[in-house]
């Protein structure tokens, strides 16, 4: 186990290396970038100024020329400023020595460090993750074994059409119904429309401060647990499928153990095998797909709402650690991943693959 763990701590690198450079290439060589946003930037508030009536601009991306009507030394002032005066190739090897020593500079549009941007806007998706995930396994668990026992009865059947219509519809829409419902003032105004707490919290004693927190929340993590169990829930009744069919169930019965016994003493422990399989999946879907769009929708600082201003406005720096981040916590998930099979189940073996 030991030895299984340092191969993939070592498998890391590689990993890691690969999905950067991919990431960098690709969007550095996409049309448009932060430059392009900066002079532009500095010509309008030239002719706000009155500084000049009119100008053209002129890109070239293969040498980074521009002509706004300003200073070419200070374009190239610019271009040094950010490192875009260097060759794609330095760019990324400088950008990796410094993400080794977990640097990751400046953002472009902000005068703020990136890691300080990052532990800001932290808090609100962990809020966001942590409360979806365990709403989604406290569903999804006890209703995927409710599923496997009454398998292929009235329940079974209505609830899985439920369940798929659910799964079908992306969690954004559901987040607009909801703000249409109760939070636009259309039909219902109980909820707020944007933020993760109000603009007096300060003053609030604690247990208002907990109230207004929950008010704020509710309708966000409604909208990702109901986009978000459905697989869970297949996955659990699939899994308890497969163990109740097994030999040491029929020989459990056999013993004269009631029902309860059998499936929560011996079926219940193989069964959640998958189920932990799942967590790193489930919880990055919260976080990295379902989050960033109810974030932008609600309007909650989270890192997703950071991650769609980043791409958008090409604020390399934080596009990057973001990345970086993500990813490397990605990848030691799945290694902990592994780790809770092998206490939950002694006699895997990851160097054979067998049991």
């Amino acid at each position: 186990m030991y030895i299984y763990i340092v191969k993939r701590l070592i498998l890391i690198i590689p990993t890691l290396f690969a999905i950067l450079a991919i990431n960098f290439f690709i969007i550095q060589t996409a049309p448009g970038g932060p430059m392009e946003k900066i002079l532009s930037q500095i010509n309008h508030d030239i002719e706000l100024n009155g500084d000049i009536e009119q100008h053209q601009f002129h890109d070239n991306l293969n040498n980074h020329q521009y002509s706004y009507g300003i200073d070419p030394e200070i374009i190239e002032q610019i271009e040094q400023s950010y490192g875009f005066d260097q060759p794609l190739g330095q760019r990324f090897w400088l950008m990796i020595k410094k993400f080794i020593k977990f640097d990751f500079g400046s953002t472009i549009y902000q005068d703020k460090k990136v890691t300080q941007l990052i532990l800001e806007k932290l808090p609100v998706s962990i809020s966001l993750g942590t409360w979806t995930t365990l709403l989604i396994y406290l569903i999804s668990i006890p209703l995927g074994i409710k599923k496997a026992i009454c398998d292929g009865t009235k329940f079974d059947i209505t609830s899985s059409t439920i369940i798929i219509i659910c799964n079908a519809i992306p969690s954004f829409i559901f987040a607009i119904l909801l703000i249409t419902l109760f939070a636009s003032g259309n039909f219902f105004n109980i909820f707020p429309i944007r933020g993760i707490i109000s603009a007096n919290f300060d003053q609030l004693n604690w247990w208002q401060k907990i109230l207004d927190y929950l008010w704020h929340i509710f309708l966000p993590i409604l909208a990702m647990v109901i986009g978000g169990f459905a697989a869970l829930t297949f996955f659990v009744k699939n899994s308890f499928i497969e163990e109740i069919n097994k030999q040491y169930v029929i020989c459990a019965r056999a013993k004269g153990l009631k029902e309860k016994q059998v499936i929560y003493r011996h079926i219940f422990r193989n069964a959640m095998l998958i189920i932990i399989a799942n967590l790193p999946s489930t919880i990055f879907a919260v976080l990295f797909t379902s989050s960033m769009l109810i974030e932008i929708i609600f309007s909650l600082d989270g890192l997703g709402l950071l991650g769609y201003e980043a791409v958008i406005s090409r604020d390399y720096p934080v596009i990057f650690a973001s990345l970086y981040i993500f990813t490397l916590i990605g990848l030691i998930m799945n290694i902990i991943s592994d780790i809770a099979y092998k206490i939950i189940d002694p006699r895997i073996n990851f160097e054979s693959n067998k049991l």
